[in-house]
C-alpha cells in the first residue's frame, strides 16, 4: 500500500516481459516502466524567460498519481538554461540598476541592454532551482526525486553506461522518480542561433535522444514525448490540410513534410520521430503529444496511460484496414456521391437491401446464433440484452418491410424544395433539403439497427459511420457486408462504413472535423457517456425511457389491462416500455385497481410502491428507492396521483420527456394532458410502444429523440436532413438596394413545385 495525497491506496498489479512495443493503444494502461520527456516549449514560460509553474505542477501531479499506482516513473526535463537566464537577468539587472544610479543618475535605467548570457553559465545558475523546485513539487505527494546530469559521452563509456544503468535501477527500487537532463554546464559550445533571444541555446535534440537512450537503456515500456505541438501532422502544423496522425508506423516517413522547430527547441519534429523510431526498435511504445495546451495538458500523461487518443502513437503493427479517419473521409465522399444519386437510385438500392436481408436470411440468423453462443458462455450480457442481441425470421421480415417503407417515402426526401421567395425582380430564393454530413452511429446489442439505420442515412444521402458492440460482431459483419452489396449496385459501396477497429467511443466523439452528428442507440449508461464525451459535435437522443401511464378515474375498464399490459410485458426492454404506472386516487380498493394488479401478477411483473401508494397500504411492495428508475425487464413502479394535474406534474419532474400516456375516456381530461406533458410523444388511449418509427409510418427510425433542437420523437429520413439556401440572380448587387437605389425589395412568397404523389 501507497499513499498519495495522505490517502493510502493499494497498488495495482503491473507486469510485462519487455523486448516487444505495445501494437495498440489500449495495451498502454500496462506499462510498468514509463520514461516522460519534458521539451523546452513545455517547461519555460511563453515569454521565454523562466518556467511554466502551473503546467509543471500538473505534469508533477500526473506523475505522482502514476507513481503511487505501482509504476516506475522517470523524467528527462528541460529548462535549466530558460530558469538560468531569469535568474541571471535578474542579477545583472539589479547589478546594473545600483551602478548607473551611483554614476550614470535615474534617467538612463531605462536604456539599459541585457547582455548576450552564455548558454552553459544560464544552465549552471539555473539547474540547480530546476531541481529544487521538482523536489518541493514531488514533497506534495510523499514522494522523493533524485537528479542525474549526463552528457553523450556517459553513454560511450562502458564503465559509466553500467554506473547509470545501476543507479537508476536502485532509485527506481527505493520508489524515487529520477529526474534526468543534459549536463549543459560542461558540454561543447554550441553554435549560435536565435531561437531564444540573447541566449545561444543548448540543442533540445540532445534531450529527446536522451530521452529514447535512457528508455531503451532501461527497458522502458512507454515513452511520452511532450512538446507544443498535438503530435505528428502529415505536413508542417498550421499549413492547409494539416492532418494529424494518430498512429505512425516505421516507413511513413516518406508521407510526412516535416517544418520549423518550436520555439525554444533546436531538434524539431524530425529530430523526435528519428529519436522515436529509434526507441520503437528497442521496444520501447512512444507517444508524442502536446503538453502545453491549457485544456489537456492537466490530464495529457494519464490519458496517454489510460489509452485514450492524445498525441500521436507510434507503432511497428499496421493494421490491414483503414484507420477511422480515413473510414469518415470515405464515408464524406460516398455521401456526396450518394446524394448527387437520382432518389429512384437511393431507393433502388434499399429494395436490394431489403431483398438480401430475406434472401440471406440463413447466414444471418447463423452469424447471430455464434453472437448469442458467445454472450451467454462468457455470461456476460443481461437478459434484457441478450434479447435485443436475438434476431429471428420475423425479424427480418419486418425489417424487409420496414426498409421498402422507407424506399417508397423516400423519393423526394433530399433536395426537395420547401420555402420559395422572390426577393427582387430575376432574383429568387430557394431553401432546399440537404444531408447533414457524415453521422456516427453507436449502438449496442442491437444487429436489426444496422441495415435500418443504414438504410435512413442512404435515403437521406448521408455518409454513415457505424460503432457496434463486440456482443454483435458476427451479425454487424455480415450485416455490414449485404449493406455494402446493396450500395454497389450505383457504385457507392464506400457511404456506409462499419467501424472495427480498437477505437474507443470517447475518442470518436472527438472527431470533430470528420463527424457531423452522432446519435447513440443503447442503454441510458451508454447515451450519458456520449453526450458527455462528445466535443463539437451534436448528439441526438435519449439518455433515459422513463415512460408513465396515467389510469384516469373515468378510464374504461375493457382497455385498462389491454393497454397497461402490451406497454409494460410486450417487450420490457424496449426504451418505449412503461416503466411508471400513474393511478388516480379515486381508483384505489377498486375492482378495475385489482384487476391491473392480478394482470401484472400473471404477467410476472415486479411491482414497486411509490411513496405515496405505499402509505395507503398495510402490506405494500418494497418502496421505490427512486421515481427516475428505467427498469428494462419485467419490474415497474406504481405510485398515486390526486388529479390529472398532479399527474403531468409527476412526469415533468420525475420522467425523461420520452412518451407519456394516459388512459381515459373524458376527452376535456384527455386533451389537458395532450397538451400539457412536454415529452416527445403524448397519446391517449394507446400503447406506449407505439412510440416507433416503423409504427409512425416512417420505415424505421435512428432513434427517438427527447431534445428540443432539430428533431423530437421518433427520428427518420426528416430528421436527417437539414437545409442550404439557394439564390439564383442576374448581375445584382446589394447597393442597388441603397436608399437612392435603383432596385426595391419584393420579398413575394412563390408557389412550391408539386411534390412526386408517390
Amino acid at each position: 500500500i501507497r499513499c498519495w495525497s495522505n490517502i493510502p491506496f493499494i497498488t495495482m498489479p503491473l507486469s510485462r516481459a519487455h523486448g516487444k512495443s505495445f501494437a495498440h493503444r489500449s495495451e498502454l494502461k500496462h506499462a510498468k516502466r514509463i520514461v516522460v520527456k519534458l521539451g523546452s516549449a513545455v517547461v519555460t514560460r511563453g515569454d521565454e524567460c523562466g518556467l511554466a509553474l502551473g503546467r509543471l505542477a500538473s505534469i508533477v501531479e500526473q506523475v505522482s498519481m502514476l507513481q503511487n499506482q505501482g509504476r516506475e516513473m522517470m523524467i528527462v526535463t528541460s529548462g535549466a538554461v530558460a530558469f538560468g537566464k531569469q535568474r541571471l537577468r535578474h542579477e545583472i539587472l539589479l547589478s546594473q540598476s545600483v551602478r548607473q544610479a551611483l554614476h550614470s543618475g535615474q534617467s538612463q535605467l531605462k536604456d539599459m541592454a541585457i547582455p548576450v548570457l552564455e548558454a552553459r553559465a544560464c544552465a549552471a545558475a539555473g539547474q540547480s532551482g530546476l531541481m529544487a523546485l521538482y523536489e518541493a513539487m514531488f514533497t506534495q505527494y510523499s514522494i522523493c526525486a533524485a537528479q542525474i546530469l549526463v552528457t553523450n559521452l556517459d553513454f560511450h563509456d562502458e564503465q559509466k553506461r553500467r554506473n547509470l544503468n545501476g543507479t537508476l535501477h536502485e532509485l527506481l527500487r527505493m520508489n524515487i522518480v529520477p529526474i534526468i537532463n543534459t549536463n549543459d554546464a560542461v558540454v561543447p559550445p554550441p553554435e549560435p542561433n536565435s531561437d531564444l533571444q540573447g541566449v545561444n541555446v543548448i540543442s533540445v535534440k540532445d534531450n529527446d535522444s536522451l530521452a529514447a537512450r535512457l528508455a531503451v537503456e532501461m527497458k522502458t515500456d512507454l515513452l511520452i514525448v511532450l512538446s507544443d505541438v498535438e503530435g505528428l501532422f502529415d505536413s508542417p502544423p498550421g499549413s492547409d490540410d494539416a492532418k494529424l496522425i494518430d498512429i505512425f508506423y516505421p516507413g511513413d516517413q516518406q508521407s510526412v513534410t516535416f517544418g520549423t522547430k518550436s520555439r525554444v527547441g533546436m531538434g524539431g519534429m524530425e529530430a523526435k520521430v528519428k529519436a522515436a523510431l529509434w526507441a520503437l526498435q528497442g521496444g520501447t511504445s512512444v507517444v508524442i503529444a502536446n503538453g502545453t495546451h491549457p485544456k489537456i495538458s492537466g490530464h495529457v500523461i494519464t490519458d496517454i496511460v489510460e489509452g485514450k487518443k492524445v498525441g500521436t502513437f507510434f507503432s511497428e503493427v499496421k493494421p490491414a484496414g483503414p484507420t477511422v479517419e480515413q473510414q469518415a473521409e470515405m464515408a464524406r465522399a460516398g455521401g456526396r456521391t450518394l446524394a448527387a444519386l437520382q432518389p429512384e437510385q437511393r431507393a433502388e438500392i434499399i429494395y436490394r437491401l431489403a431483398d438480401l436481408l430475406t434472401d440471406q436470411r440463413e447466414e444471418i440468423l447463423l452469424a447471430n446464433k455464434k453472437d448469442l453462443e458467445e454472450a451467454e458462455n462468457k455470461g456476460r450480457l443481461a437478459l434484457p440484452l441478450l434479447k435485443r442481441l436475438s434476431l429471428s425470421t420475423s425479424k427480418l421480415n419486418s425489417l424487409a418491410i420496414g426498409l421498402r417503407q422507407i424506399a417508397a417515402s423516400s423519393q423526394d426526401s433530399v433536395g426537395r424544395v420547401i420555402r420559395r421567395t422572390r426577393i427582387a425582380k430575376d432574383l429568387d430564393l430557394e431553401q432546399v433539403t440537404v444531408p447533414i454530413g457524415v453521422l456516427l452511429v453507436i449502438f449496442e446489442s442491437r444487429p436489426d439497427c444496422l441495415p435500418q439505420v443504414s438504410a435512413l442515412a442512404i435515403a437521406s444521402g448521408n455518409g454513415l459511420l457505424l460503432k457496434g458492440g463486440k456482443e454483435a460482431a458476427h451479425s454487424n459483419q455480415i450485416l455490414h457486408h449485404l449493406t455494402q452489396e446493396a450500395l454497389s449496385v450505383h457504385g457507392v459501396r464506400d457511404a456506409v462504413q462499419l467501424v472495427n477497429t480498437r477505437e474507443e467511443v470517447e475518442d470518436l466523439c472527438r472527431l470533430d472535423k470528420l463527424i457531423d452528428l452522432i446519435i447513440p442507440r443503447g442503454s441510458s449508461q451508454l447515451v450519458r457517456n456520449i453526450q458527455k464525451a462528445a466535443k463539437g459535435i451534436p448528439v441526438m437522443g435519449h439518455s433515459e425511457g422513463i415512460c408513465h401511464v396515467y389510469v384516469d378515474t373515468d378510464a374504461s375498464v375493457e382497455k385498462v389491462t389491454r393497454i397497461i399490459r402490451d406497454s409494460k410485458c410486450e417487450y420490457p426492454a424496449a426504451c418505449n416500455a412503461l416503466e411508471t404506472l400513474l393511478i388516480h386516487r379515486d381508483l384505489l380498493r377498486t375492482p378495475l385497481f385489482d384487476q391491473i394488479i392480478d394482470m401484472l401478477r400473471v404477467e410476472q411483473v415486479k411491482i414497486h410502491a411509490g411513496p405515496k401508494f405505499a402509505s395507503y397500504l398495510t402490506f405494500s411492495p418494497s418502496e421505490v428507492k427512486s421515481l427516475r428508475i428505467e427498469y428494462g425487464d419485467l419490474e415497474c413502479c406504481i405510485e398515486v396521483v390526486d388529479s390529472v394535474q398532479e399527474a403531468v406534474e409527476h412526469i415533468h419532474k420525475y420522467g425523461s420527456s420520452h412518451t407519456d400516456v394516459i388512459i381515459t375516456e373524458n376527452e376535456k381530461t384527455a386533451e389537458f394532458f395532450l397538451q400539457h406533458v412536454d415529452s416527445a410523444c403524448v397519446f391517449w388511449n394507446a400503447s406506449t410502444r407505439f412510440s416507433d418509427g416503423y409504427r409512425f409510418g416512417l420505415g424505421a427510425e435512428v432513434g427517438i429523440s427527447t431534445s428540443r433542437i432539430h428533431a423530437r420523437g421518433p427520428v427518420g429520413i426528416e430528421g436527417l436532413l437539414t437545409t442550404k439556401w439557394l439564390l439564383r440572380g442576374d448581375n445584382h448587387v446589394v447597393s442597388d438596394f441603397s436608399e437612392h437605389g435603383s432596385m426595391k425589395y419584393l420579398h413575394e412568397s412563390l408557389p412550391l413545385p408539386q411534390r412526386n404523389a408517390n
